[in-house]
Parts: C-alpha cells; structure tokens; sequence
C-alpha cells in the first residue's frame, strides 16, 4: 500500500468512529524511544523512519512533527503530497494542538491510542485543546486497527544479566524501591518502563533492536512484586529465581485487568511522563494516586562504583576497536572501495572482537560529506554513498557490552577539505572542553551546563539543535534519563555517578557534519564551606582527530587539555595494541 492508501484507509476509519482528526505519536505502551516493529504505527503510515515524530491525520491534511535532528531526514521520507512537514521549534511553526485547533472546527473529536501517550502528554493535549472547543478520546486504537500486516509483539527468550556485572542483586534493587515506596506512603509502584524493569531485575532481553529489554509491565506491592510478561520467554532458572524472590509471573496482557482490580482504599506510585494514560485510565477513581519522578529512573541514572568500574574496562575495549577502525580506515580509503555502509560494517566487526560485546547500541550514523550534516543520518542500501580520499566523515556508533553501553562520535577528514571546517571543527572542540573541564556546585542542572557546550560557537554566529548530553544507560538504552544537558530545563539536577554524553557539533547543510562525542561522568570534586562542588571525569578512550585542529583558536589550557586527554589515551590503549596500532597511536595523540 502507497502512503495515500493508508491515509485512505484510516481516514475511513475515523469516518466510522465519529473523529475528525488522530494523532499517533511514536510511542508503545512502555514509552519507548526506539519501540519494537509491532508498535512503529507512525511509521507505516507517514514512511518516515526517525525516532522521534508525531504524525496528525484530519479528514483533509496530515502533518508530521519533529525537531531539528530530523529535518532533512523527513524531507526525504515524507511524500510532500500526502503529509506536510512542520518543524519543531522553527519561528512561526505551530505545535500540533494548535494546529488542529485552527483546522478543526468546535465540537469536533480527536483520537489518540491511551496506550501510547503518558499521562502528562495526554494532559496536556486534552488542556489546550480544550480551548478550541475539541474533545479527546483516548479509547480508540483507530491506526493500530487498520495497520495491514502489522508484525507481532516479539517473543524472544529473557537472560540474566549476572550480579557480578550488576553490583547488587534484585532483592536488593527492590528493597531500595520499597524504601521509597514507605517514605511516601505507597502500596503500589506501577512501572512500564522496559529499561528500569530490566534493571530492577537484573535481566535482559531481545525485543527490540539495540536495546537489550523485553516487553513487561511491573507492579511492585507491598508484599509482592507482579511481573507481567510471557511466560514462555522465561527460563526455567530464570523462572525459579524470580520465584525465589517472590515475583509473581502474570501473563503481559492481563496488565489493565489486574490495575482495574486495585483496591480503592491503595496509594498508588506513578510517574506520570513513563506511565501510559491507559493504566492510568484503568485505576479506580477512588485509587489515591502519588505522582512523581519514577524511583527506578534516579536510581538506575546513578551508576554504582561496580557499574562504573566494569564500564571503565569496556571502554577500554571500546577503545580498542575504535583505533582498530579509525587506523583501518585510513589507510584503505581512496585504495579500495569503502561506503558508509561497508564502513559502519566494519567498525561492528572491530567491536566484535573485543570481550563481552553483545550488540550495537543503536545504528551506526555513518554519514560522508554532506550525509554528515543529517543529525540522525540512517545509512541504508538507497542512500549509501563511496567514501572517497577527501572532506569529511563523521560516524557516530557505540556498543552493547555486559559490562556497559557506549556512544561515541568522531569526524575525520580523508584528505583535502576546506578551510572552513578547520575553524569550525576547532570551535566545536573547544565547546566539548569547556563542558568536560567544568566545574559546578551541587544542584547544578543541564541547563546551567549547556552553554559552557555552545559559547565557542554562539561568538561566531553558530549553533547546533540537538541537546549537549543524554545519560547513558548500563547495557541498555543508550539513551536514558533523567538528567539532560541541552538549552530546556527539565529540573533534574546532576548528581555523582550519572554518566552522560558530551557531544556538542556544528552542520553545514550538504557540505559536512562534525560532532565530538565522549562520555563523561558526574562526581565530587571538592566539599567546601560554600557547598559541595563538582566536576566531569571524561571516560572515553580514542584519539580526536588533530589534523583538524586550529591550535591559534585554542587557549593554553585548551591545549594542556587536549595534550593530556591524548597521553591518557595512549598510556592506556598503548599496552593493548599491537606495534602497527601503537605506533599509529603515538603520532594521532602528538602533543599540539
């Protein structure tokens, strides 16, 4: 079916259901940034492929919303004929409520699956719509019903991750969770977030590709905690374990059957930004409901020693396969033929090598000249190009270990490339110093943090759209919250042992991307008798390219940086590399 058909076809869906406009968002029940292929319903029905987006059906338009990460990406995906693009953050461009309270007119409804918009969302939806006269209806699963050939839910098989990776056992995780849980005077913890489940029970799975969670939902009681998920993805051992610690295995489906079987005298513990406004929905009226931040997402942002230390090592490894890849790449490219897709390839097989590699952590952005300049480039058979011994290439890539996720973005040149770039790859460098060299008091957030990121950049009249820095997850997502370094204040302080990335960037529209990304960890730097203060450990190991480094743009303490991050990598990548890469290593961390 052609994407109008589709259109079509749910249209005359929403015809029979009495709506006039819906809204799908790219969501599943848990929430999830990178959703299974059962639940990439805005997808199927807009073709654009980006992680982020909201697609608006009327009886007459369609609209896809997203940010800046996106926009060339779905200029080439949308049929401009079918669905218009509207995006995020540009002057003068509505959001989607506003836009379907001028299109609409009052006493009209608009749909949207319960199951796929947090509480909030659906909050603030339902909110501004409101004042157009517009209801909603959140009951309705119109696009998911007329989805054709629609993939199942996956069924793949759960597994342990060890304690010895984890640093504390479930019993242990769940009673930190009941701690808070009596602290607010809760029987009931609802979680349907498939990466802090995973956690919490020191399990993995295979539903979704690059991230090792599988589908569950969680209710954590006073006496008990219920798991609700397939049974037949459960190990025998696995089974027994959960047992063990007195988790109940219920099936996945019958989630809302048991929340509609909630006491009415409970306190219910939800966060509303990760809980889906069904489960909500479902909740007896009378259910006493204490909304916050989810206990298992702060405490799955702040890394144990253990936690840290395994992914000291994989990084280490990571390392390793970067200049494997990196040195690779240099001496093959204009020699034999090499495309971004055989590229990023390559890299996978390099990190595939190394100890306790599961997986990647996303798909590769291997973008070559002005693909690079595509924030979320995904490389595929139709769009990949031959890398060729000039301008420049940026990959973004990052592996799933059991002993840590990583994410990290070089930009390379591979021969000549203009001068332009030079200043503007230097002004980015600068921006990634000044956030890794920072110093801040306690309850400091990302927002205060962002503009050390973009000061460089700002002075010349440049800027990039995406967000500074994610957290970062342990074996899971890559990325993960609550903490966030980008220009809005989402008023979540930076705490010891959070790890996030550092990856300011700069892209010229068909000429080039450049990015640098390392990972960096929160920690204490100092008590004083102003307050406690705190700083950055950078914890990536690989060279930053320093042939496009304008060392007269630097600061003497930008070099001392720069000079001393690069012996830290040789001294520590050295010792696990052959003479060849050694040696290759020693003249790409020269000091400048």
């Amino acid at each position: 079916m052609q994407i109008s058909e589709r259109l079509l076809a749910l249209r005359n869906k929403m015809d029979a259901l009495g709506v006039e406009a819906c809204i799908i968002p790219s969501g599943d029940p848990h929430l999830s940034e990178y959703p299974s292929e059962h639940w990439k319903i805005r997808e199927w029905f807009s073709g654009f492929t980006g992680s982020a987006g909201t697609l608006v059906v009327t009886t007459e338009e369609a609209g896809l919303w997203t940010d800046s990460r996106y926009f060339l990406q779905a200029e080439d995906e949308l049929d401009a004929q079918c669905i218009q693009l509207f995006r995020e953050g540009d002057p003068g461009v509505p959001d989607y409520t506003q836009w379907l309270g001028e299109v609409l007119m009052p006493g009209s409804k608009v749909a949207v699956n319960g199951e796929t918009v947090s509480v909030s969302l659906l909050r603030r939806i339902s909110r501004e719509l409101r004042t157009a006269q517009v209801s909603v209806d959140a009951s309705h699963a119109a696009a998911e019903e007329v989805y054709d050939g629609r993939p199942p839910i996956p069924e793949n098989d759960v597994f342990l991750h060890e304690e010895k990776w984890c640093g504390a056992s479930r019993s242990e995780k769940l009673e930190q969770v009941h701690q808070i849980m009596r602290k607010n005077g809760a029987s009931h913890y609802i979680s349907a977030a498939l990466d802090e489940i995973a956690w919490v029970l020191n399990l993995r799975g295979n539903d979704v590709p690059y991230n090792p969670v599988f589908h569950a939902f969680m209710i954590v009681e006073t006496s008990q905690v219920k798991l609700f998920i397939n049974p037949h993805k459960l190990t025998a051992q696995i089974a027994r374990k959960l047992e063990a610690d007195n988790i109940k295995v219920s099936l996945y489906e019958e989630i809302y059957k048991h929340i509609r079987h909630i006491p009415e005298d409970a306190t219910v513990l939800l966060d509303p930004d990760r809980t889906n406004s069904a489960i909500f929905a479902a909740l007896s009226p009378k259910v006493t409901k204490k909304e916050q931040l989810s206990p298992l997402t702060r405490l799955k942002a702040q890394k144990s020693d253990t936690e840290v230390q395994h992914l000291r090592e994989t990084l280490l490894n990571d390392g390793v396969a970067m200049v494997h890849f990196l040195k690779w790449l240099e001496d093959h490219v204009g020699k034999e033929k090499i495309t971004e897709l055989s590229a990023a390839q390559k890299l996978k097989s390099f990190r595939a090598a190394q100890p306790g590699f599961v997986g990647e952590s996303f798909g590769t952005i291997s973008g070559y000249a002005g693909h690079g300049a595509i924030v979320h480039y995904s490389v595929n058979e139709e769009s990949d190009v031959e890398l060729k011994p000039e301008g420049l290439y940026l990959i973004d890539s990052g592996g799933q270990y059991h002993g840590g996720t990583t994410d990290i973005t070089r930009t390379v040149p591979l021969g000549k490339f203009p001068e332009q770039a030079r200043t503007d790859y230097t002004l980015v460098l600068k921006g990634h110093i000044a956030l890794a060299c920072a110093v801040f008091p306690k309850g400091t957030r990302g927002v205060h943090l962002d503009i050390l990121a973009r000061k460089a950049l700002w002075e010349h009249g440049l800027n990039y759209g995406h967000g500074t820095g994610h957290g970062i997850g342990y074996f899971l997502n890559v990325h993960e919250g609550p903490q966030s370094i980008r220009p809005q204040d989402n008023g979540i302080e930076m705490e010891p042992g959070m790890i996030s990335s550092n990856e300011p960037g700069v892209y010229r529209r068909d000429q080039y991307g450049i990015r640098i990304e390392n990972l960096i960890l929160s920690r204490v730097k100092q008590e004083s008798e102003f307050g406690t203060f705190m700083d950055f450990e950078t914890l990536t190991l690989c060279p930053i390219d320093n042939r496009l480094v304008d060392a007269g743009l630097l600061t003497p303490d930008e070099k001392a940086w720069f000079n001393n991050y690069h012996q830290r990598v040789y001294e520590q990548l050295a010792p696990r590399l052959d003479q060849d890469h050694q040696q290759w290593l020693k003249e790409k961390t020269k000091a400048i």
